[in-house]
């Protein structure tokens, strides 16, 4: 377990700070593929989410993302002025709190390259020089009530997600999306001095914790198609079914009418037809999942959520050398999280096998001070392989 890249990952370390369940969690120390175990509702999937948003840059549309994904959704408003259900943004804070000055912090704990989303008024030269309003009375409604701006920052420049109208104390706000006065495709128009939008997002899928759609998996081997990386898809199929598996391929339209017209099919040796991959059972669904997610994930994170679920015990060891050699291999900065023993002792024993590819276990506990990362030495890595520590 010799550290050989953690120079090349986006968070060497990470700091969560008022986001959504998490008031305040640092680990110390990320690895090329981190393994987050710990109780039931301790804040493993938020940490998940977390990074997702980090590495969005606080992207609207990822955040309307993960609020979806609780549904926690409220009434809003468009830019038409119609109600509209929308995004509940006080949920992305911590305690449910909206009041002005009130922030997240997601990134390193040196406290460069933080991304902060924060709520704050609405200035004065946002309202002369940015805002354009499509219906006259609601431009007044927000000039005249000293609306709350939902924003995101990274690296010093700023974009506006929402502004917030008819807020009253102890009132759920209602939130209009920020349409810039001179727009760009796809992007926000960033309030920094220079006028350069917000630096790029960083690469990030996410796996789990239920089974991949056709949708996506179509999406994933799109990409790669008739590549080396393809055929390490199909490698780690024969993980679980050995020689017999030949090679997948799509087939059907994503735009036809006909429910599960796009399919995944497997041709296996001594069968004279395909078998549809989902046939195979959820293990070999997941593993051929995670094993695309890396391919797509080339420089930048792929979150792993609930990894082993439909994976068997016997697999667990191999399916976790296939992912710290496919991560390091395509530089992809991996954190997953797990409730089971036998996905700790494979990993485990998978990264203790591999000097020089950063596995770390990190436990998250709670004490009377918080929330805090317990990075298991590699000692007690090789400890928790043989012992299957309860994280239950």
């Amino acid at each position: 377990m010799t550290v050989s890249s953690s120079s090349r990952l986006h968070l060497p370390d990470l700091t969560i700070k008022g986001f959504r369940g998490i008031e305040d969690l640092t680990i110390p120390r990320l690895g090329r593929v981190t393994l987050l175990v710990g109780k039931n509702g301790i804040g493993k999937t938020t940490v998940l989410e977390a990074v997702q948003a980090y590495a969005a840059r606080g992207h609207r549309s990822i955040l309307t993302e993960i609020l979806g994904a609780h549904d926690e959704m409220s009434s809003g408003i468009d830019e038409d002025g119609d109600e509209v259900a929308g995004p509940d943004w006080p949920s992305l804070f911590h305690r449910r709190d909206w009041s002005p000055g009130v922030e997240a912090v997601i990134g390193p704990t040196s406290g460069h390259d933080q991304l902060r989303i924060q709520v704050g008024p609405l200035t004065e030269g946002e309202q002369g020089t940015i805002w354009e309003a499509r219906v006259d009375s609601l431009a007044a409604e927000i000039r005249g009530a000293s609306p709350q701006v939902l924003r995101a920052k990274f690296r010093g420049y700023a974009s506006i997600i929402g502004i917030s109208t008819g807020l009253t104390a102890g009132a759920t706000p209602r939130v209009m999306p920020w349409r810039p006065r001179h727009r760009r495709p796809g992007l926000h128009r960033s309030i920094a001095p220079d006028d350069n939008v917000l630096p790029a997002p960083i690469t990030c899928e996410r796996v789990g914790p239920g089974l991949l759609g056709n949708v996506d998996l179509a999406r994933y081997l799109d990409q790669v198609a008739l590549s080396e990386a393809q055929e390490q898809a199909v490698n780690a199929l024969r993980l679980i079914f050995g020689s017999e598996v030949r090679d997948v391929a799509i087939v059907g339209r994503q735009e036809s009418p006909y429910l599960g017209d796009l399919r995944m099919i497997v041709k296996l040796n001594g069968l004279d037809r395909p078998v549809p991959l989902r046939s195979l059972g959820d293990g070999a669904l997941r593993m051929f999942a995670v094993a695309l997610a890396l391919a797509n994930s080339v420089s930048g994170f792929l979150l792993i959520d609930e990894a082993e679920n439909g994976l068997h015990y016997s697999v667990q060891r191999e399916f976790w050398r296939m992912v710290l050699q496919t991560a390091e291999r395509h530089n992809v900065q991996v954190l997953a999280t797990t409730h089971g023993s036998d996905c700790i002792a494979g990993f485990a024993l998978a990264a203790a096998e591999l000097e020089g590819i950063d596995g770390l276990l990190t436990r998250i506990e709670r004490d009377d001070d918080g929330l805090r990362a317990v990075d298991y030495t590699e000692q007690g890595l090789k400890g928790a392989a043989l012992q299957h520590i309860e994280v239950r």
